[in-house]
């Protein structure tokens, strides 16, 4: 596995990782060694490919084409470190994520299989159109394009279209729901796979008890990424603060000292970081920015969310939490505390909301998680594509895959 040495792309898919090392596979898995007791936790050896990208510092660029060429920059100086790690000993099969291009590159030049994990949506019939042709015309993209298809001529990948090279490849497996899948039905159902979420649980050491009493219990978390947001996190507090049986779990993030929410009130914990997952397992609501893997918890765990986008594809994630019936949207300016407060009654009333939570939650599981995922990865490990170990128990997807 290559990965991206973003947690967000890191953690959906490391349940995966768990399950082929528990199956007796050999797997190695290469990405920053900020991750590195993350991975190695799953079993998989370490092979440490340090990264230029901004995440230290959390300094993303908001236009779109300058974000891309980041990615373009990592795969340009990650390439030789992955050559010193596997071209004297070439992996079976390459997983990699969505970002790491130089992983395709690497699995091409030698001549072996590869398939992408991604953390995020895929394209469908249409994204060209709809997506796609609005990046392209942005300023800077043309010769964004022109730097990238000069690296592909040189680094020895078979594939030297830009637009195919970055799209989806032959075979593909959407960590996420596919509930959440922008036109899910027009998606080429021949290359992707929909397995959901596949978060490693073995490792999930946190533990949280809901306080007796507690009415109804509120996760607020805008994930590991835009989290310096301190007016919002008073908004918040003021919204939810003292209010008679909720309890609130604030998650401000590394970058937000406590000292600049003010007074807290007694109904609200905070923390830098919290067990999520454990948490929604036992919560009632959750405020999210709607990044693809709070989604996915959040629909995993079967509870409405107020969606607070803060960036990228979380405008559209929270669109579709919209369009499932389990969410609403308020964007960060109208975010008071009179509607944060409204938002979260609303939900919490609706007897439809809870409906369709629990039908979601229920599709999200049958997806088949990391014991699907593995079994496909074994389909292209075998000869043939003819099974080498038994099915694992039924998990079926809902619609065709």
């Amino acid at each position: 596995m290559i990965g991206a040495p973003i947690v967000s792309h890191v953690l959906p898919g490391l349940g995966v990782i768990r399950e082929l090392v528990a199956r007796g596979h050999r797997v190695t898995y290469a990405d920053d060694p900020a991750l590195a007791d993350r991975i190695t936790a799953t079993g998989a050896e370490f092979v440490p490919c340090t990264t230029v990208l901004p995440v230290a510092g959390n300094d993303w660029p908001a236009d779109p084409v300058a974000a891309m060429g980041l990615f373009l920059d990592e795969a340009v100086q990650a390439l030789p470190q992955l050559r010193t790690a596997y071209d004297d000993d070439p992996a079976d099969l390459y997983l990699y994520d969505i970002g790491a291009y130089a992983a395709r590159a690497l699995a091409e030049s030698q001549g072996r299989p590869l398939m992408q994990l991604s953390p995020s949506f895929v394209a469908w019939e249409g994204y060209e159109d709809e997506v796609a042709a609005h990046l392209r015309a942005l300023p800077g993209a043309g010769a964004y394009r022109e730097r990238f298809a000069h690296w592909l001529a040189g680094c020895g990948a078979a594939t030297l279209d830009v637009d195919a090279f970055s799209g989806t490849p032959a075979r593909a497996l959407a960590l996420i729901p596919r509930a959440m899948q922008p036109s899910a039905d027009k998606v080429d159902t021949g290359a992707v796979t929909f397995v959901g979420p596949c978060f490693d649980a073995a490792a999930d050491h946190g533990r949280w008890t809901r306080p007796e009493g507690a009415e109804n219990v509120l996760l607020i978390s805008l994930g590991s990424a835009y989290t310096h947001r301190p007016e919002f996190y008073r908004q918040c507090l003021a919204a939810y603060g003292n209010l008679s049986g909720l309890h609130i779990v604030l998650q401000i993030g590394k970058y937000t000292d406590p000292r600049e929410l003010g007074d807290i009130p007694p109904n609200v914990e905070v923390h830098s970081w919290v067990p999520q997952r454990a948490i929604l397992e036992q919560a009632d609501a959750f405020l999210t920015h709607a990044g693809m893997g709070g989604c996915g918890e959040g629909l995993l765990g079967g509870v409405p969310m107020i969606a607070v986008p803060q960036g990228a594809e979380q405008f559209m994630n929270a669109d579709r939490l919209v369009e499932l019936g389990v969410a609403r949207r308020i964007d960060t300016p109208d975010a008071t505390a009179e509607t944060l407060r409204a938002a979260l009654e609303e939900l919490i009333a609706d007897p439809e909301v809870a409906r369709r939570c629990a039908q979601l939650r229920a599709d999200a599981r049958s997806e088949g998680g990391p014991r699907r995922a593995a079994d496909l990865i074994e389909d292209m490990l075998a000869p043939g594509g003819v099974r080498t170990r038994p099915e694992s128990a039924p998990t079926p997807a809902p619609g065709p895959t």
